[in-house]
């Protein structure tokens, strides 16, 4: 292939795979500014004239449904990511500077975690939450959350941490710091790229979980924003406009989340390709 023809063929390939990604995100932007009866019909059609009903509808239900999920979703998962990030980073710097033989089969079993979806493993779960009285309550989703998405940021964290010189871990328990102090304030300052990625992934998959959250809190215990989406539709029927409203303001806080940690998240990728 010429050199011609690679200067547009990359261009078209970008092109057309956005404008795949981008075809669900469009139906969701003109259907909830449009009639209910309109988005059946012309689903695909710009919303003229727009209306901001739908929204005004799903804020003002009777029930609080996008306003109990929003709390219970923002509750799980600042909890969660504020846990994960915590253990990952300890238990990431643990392993990146220990040179212990069992810190492998750690690793391999963390490893392991990586490997399996969580739905294979959502039964024994629940058992255990019953077990000890936390099925059907928020502190159960969140306990499911961190021992699921732990190995994700251990592995994140190590890979960073082993590219911190360690000659600054060793001079500061020269002049008197202990190991906890070593790591607070010498080392987590320095991960703010790695500590951005783990808060932006596991914050994204947390929020947008649907058969966890489903599952766990039960239908009629608790609901997030992904099963308000599905609590909002009806047996028979349901309120398009509705729907499509509680998804638009489902996604604009996590769209906030990212958009506020996207300078971190970038040096983020970029940081990590060249440490580990």
């Amino acid at each position: 292939m010429t050199t011609g023809k690679r200067s547009w063929v990359r261009p078209v390939v970008a092109i057309a795979v956005s404008a795949v990604f981008f075809i669900p995100l469009y139906y969701v932007l003109v259907n909830v500014f449009k009639r209910g009866d309109l988005i059946s019909t012309e689903p695909s059609a710009l919303p003229l004239p727009p209306t901001l009903k739908n929204i005004s509808a799903m804020l003002t239900r009777p029930d609080g449904l996008y306003w109990v999920s929003l709390t219970n979703s923002i509750v799980v998962t600042l909890l969660s990511i504020l846990v994960l990030t915590v253990l990952s980073a300890m238990l990431g710097h643990y392993l990146a500077r220990s040179q212990k033989r069992w810190t492998k089969a750690l690793t391999m079993v963390l490893l392991a975690g990586l490997m399996i979806p969580p739905q294979v493993i959502l039964i024994p779960i629940t058992d255990v939450l019953r077990a000890t009285h936390l099925m059907a309550t928020l502190q159960g989703l969140v306990l499911f959350n961190v021992g699921y998405y732990v190995p994700f940021g251990v592995f994140v964290f190590s890979g960073f941490i082993r590219g911190v010189p360690v000659e600054l871990e060793e001079a500061a328990l020269l002049d008197g710091a202990n190991r906890m102090q070593v790591f607070w304030r010498i080392v987590f300052p320095l991960l703010k790229p790695a500590t951005a990625s783990v808060l932006i992934f596991l914050g994204v998959w947390i929020w947008n979980d649907f058969i966890d959250p489903l599952i766990i809190l039960g239908p009629s215990q608790g609901t997030t924003v992904t099963t308000g989406i599905y609590r909002s539709i009806g047996q028979y029927q349901a309120d398009l406009g509705s729907v499509f409203a509680l998804m638009f303001l489902a996604t604009l806080p996590v769209l906030i989340f990212y958009l506020a940690l996207q300078k971190q998240f970038v040096k983020g990728l970029t940081g990590g390709a060249t440490k580990g």
